[in-house]
């Protein structure tokens, strides 16, 4: 009698646990078993930028910086000695990341086989005007070759990230329309939103034959920017 006795009390607890796991596999309305999802297969695939296009950057290119997309530097600028000669010419650069700086890449688009250059110069100053590098006189580099080109430093030198100017110093003589130099745009344009010590592009000092170890960023003017002598492009490497 025992036997029995526990022989259906434990087919009736076997029952209740089939018939729970079966209430536990249905909808509350009872309509199917429920669906298993996996988190795997339902998980949203990561959004992208639409196209996936993004612009070129100064690595696509072998380059560690540069002033914007050389493809854009279209726009070539000429100026006669007495409008630039002895002044100093700045470009804003922005570092994101430190690098070590080596080069300045000019973009030297047409040349003059009859100019008289000496005392050229280009050249790197910090945010505090604190001259950190310059080139050694690239006056015969300017005669030859109208290409993008680099222009070794004196020495290379870690650039911690931040703001920096590029320094064009022109001295001599050579003709308006022959030495002409790649540019990213018109100078009026490009300050836009800015003021000195900061602009984008400027120019500093007259009569200057070397790069000074000290700029005062404060006296950056546009008088000559505003003339057309338009923004050079520049390239680091």
């Amino acid at each position: 009698m025992r036997t029995r006795t526990t022989t259906a009390a434990t087919g009736l607890v076997a029952a209740l646990s089939a018939l729970l796991v079966l209430a536990g596999c249905t909808t509350p309305g009872g309509s199917g078993p429920k669906a298993v999802h996996s988190t795997a297969s339902t998980s949203p695939a990561p959004q992208g930028s639409g196209s996936g296009f993004e612009g070129p950057r100064p690595q696509d290119q072998n380059l560690l910086a540069w002033t914007g997309d050389p493809n854009d530097a279209g726009h070539v600028t000429a100026q006669s000695p007495a409008g630039v000669g002895g002044r100093i010419t700045l470009v804003r650069i922005v570092l994101r990341e430190q690098i070590t700086w080596s080069n300045i890449w000019l973009g030297l688009a047409g040349i003059d086989p009859n100019a008289q250059l000496a005392n050229c110069y280009l050249g790197v100053y910090d945010a505090t005007g604190a001259r950190v590098a310059a080139t050694p006189d690239i006056s015969p580099q300017l005669m030859n070759d109208p290409i993008a080109k680099p222009l070794a430093l004196d020495k290379p030198f870690t650039a911690a990230p931040g703001t920096y100017f590029i320094a064009l110093l022109l001295n001599g003589n050579w003709a308006t329309n022959a030495l002409t130099l790649k540019s990213t745009g018109a100078g009026i344009s490009v300050n836009a939103g800015l003021t000195p010590p900061l602009l984008r592009y400027s120019t500093v000092l007259t009569g200057q034959t070397s790069l000074p170890a000290t700029l005062n960023l404060a006296e950056q003017s546009t008088s000559t920017i505003n003339t057309g002598w338009a923004s050079q492009w520049y390239g680091i490497s």
